[in-house]
């Protein structure tokens, strides 16, 4: 009984294999597309881009709020020798020094953007206690200070980080979508590789099978003497080269399915199925309306505007800091020094501070002014990069929208032209059996059948990798006039 119970548990393993094995799929043009926005690894990585650019804002936005720091020094000890004057002996005098601290505050800092400067609310608390010939104890507090500190003639970092980081974010959700219409072409690419090796693929079996019926039917017929020798010795060859080409097909047929399963992040002994789509309807696309839609939304244009805004900054702060720098730090609190905790806080004195340092520039051999007319420089180089940069996009769309509406009229011409070569050869075949067509004819009857079938495949994939282009490009669904943006949900990564 055991040995059976094993032996079953043996079986149910293998059958599971053999299952796991042979899974297969039936996939269509958009669930491909969806799969490959899900599972895919491409997918994965732009989703983990866009989260780096997410919290980066995140970050952002919390500086510009309140921050409350504890900082502490919860034990510090000093032993050394220092030096100290005896006015008995009229003299200085090392002595040996000991001395135990703890320190702790409390501070809140609120960055005020206008002016760059920030505002600062803290209290503190100190404890002394000193070893040796003379001991002693002491508390210092600041019960409470206001403050405030910036530079008056200085970079104000927090200004250029107002107009930059918005325009970074908007760049990165835009930059999501954009990359997700990257993975749907890559999608679109290996769906019609496949499309195209299984095509090729039945064609060749096709053929396998008819040029085996016509070598015997051209058997029977030069028996009796219908046809020559070499016309025998062509369907022969017809029918080994269909042998040939339908091994190729197979192995190419299988580097096809295994590059869109490992695509799709699917088990790379998958079967998979697909539905060719039928012909797509007419949209055509107005040129003008594709530059406007890719002015607003494409990220490499937003990315031209942040290099320029990032550059002006670097000209901005060269040029502040080759002049002479001020800087202010004014606060008002109160505070005490005691021998005892509990009189630390008891009738504090009040504290006032005010300081302005100045900083002047005198000799630099022109450190300063170089720094400053490299940025300007870069600043207009960045400005020529961004107009090229802009020229470049306008021409790719241009192209991009004429091939589509163009490969629209195509479609229809090689779809017509696939039901021509189709009904040529079955006729051109059906002559041929009742011996009222050569050998030749049949031959290039079927190559004509199947150019036809490539020709419209290929057609059809032009059509959906232009498609997905223009959608790429401009951000914009032209089918519903939807703006991909605001069908985009940032939060799962997908279209709503």
């Amino acid at each position: 009984m055991k040995w059976r119970n094993i032996s079953l548990w043996i079986c149910v393993c293998l059958f599971s294999v053999a299952g796991k094995a042979q899974q297969s799929v039936k996939l269509d043009l958009q669930r491909t597309i969806e799969l490959a926005n899900d599972s895919s690894l491409s997918a994965f990585r732009y989703q983990n881009m866009y989260l780096s650019g997410y919290w980066q804002y995140r970050t952002y936005k919390a500086n510009r709020l309140p921050s409350l720091t504890l900082d502490l020094m919860p034990a510090q000890y000093y032993r050394y020798i220092t030096q100290r004057y005896d006015s008995n002996e009229d003299t200085d005098v090392y002595r040996e020094q000991q001395m135990f601290s703890a320190s702790g505050g409390l501070s809140i800092k609120q960055n005020f953007d206008l002016l760059g400067g920030t505002f600062y609310i803290d209290s503190d608390l100190e404890y002394m206690r000193n070893f040796g010939a003379t001991k002693s104890t002491q508390f210092s507090s600041v019960p409470f200070r206001i403050g405030y500190s910036q530079s008056l003639l200085g970079y104000n970092a927090f200004r250029w980080e107002r107009k930059i980081e918005p325009l970074k974010f908007e760049k990165v959700k835009k930059e999501f979508v954009y990359n997700t219409e990257v993975v749907s072409e890559e999608a679109v690419s290996y769906f019609f590789a496949l499309a195209m090796a299984q095509a090729d693929y039945k064609l060749a079996k096709e053929n396998a099978a008819s040029t085996d019926t016509l070598y015997r039917i051209g058997s029977q017929r030069h028996k009796i003497a219908a046809i020559s020798k070499a016309d025998l010795l062509t369907l022969e060859l017809d029918k080994v080269n269909a042998q040939n080409t339908l091994e190729n097909a197979q192995i190419a047929l299988k580097r096809a399915m295994f590059a869109l399963a490992s695509f799709l992040n699917m088990d790379k002994n998958t079967q998979i199925e697909l539905e060719i789509p039928g012909k797509p309807s007419t949209i055509m696309i107005p040129v003008d309306e594709a530059l406007a839609r890719a002015k607003a939304n494409n990220p490499d244009f937003l990315q031209q505007r942040q290099n320029v805004l990032e550059a002006e900054r670097d000209v901005n702060k060269t040029r502040v800091e080759s002049r002479f720098n001020m800087s202010l730090n004014a606060s008002v609190g109160v505070n005490k020094v005691a021998n005892k905790f509990k009189d630390a806080y008891r009738s504090p004195a009040q504290q006032d501070l005010v300081s302005i340092s100045v900083s002047i520039p005198l000799i630099d051999w022109g450190v300063r002014k170089g720094k400053y007319n490299m940025a300007k420089n870069n600043l207009n180089v960045v400005k020529i990069a961004a107009q090229q940069e802009e020229l470049s996009l306008e021409e790719e769309v241009t192209m991009t929208v004429s091939d589509f509406n163009i490969q629209q009229r195509l479609i229809t011409s090689a779809e017509e032209a696939l039901d021509l070569a189709v009904m040529a050869y079955e006729q051109t075949r059906q002559r041929f059996i009742i011996g009222k067509a050569d050998v030749n004819s049949l031959t290039l009857s079927l190559n004509r059948q199947q150019e036809a079938q490539k020709n419209y495949i290929s057609a059809l994939q032009n059509y959906w990798l232009n498609y997905y282009k223009i959608r790429k490009l401009t951000l914009h669904d032209f089918e519903s006039g939807v703006s991909l943006s605001d069908r985009f949900d940032f939060e799962n990564g997908m279209y709503r």
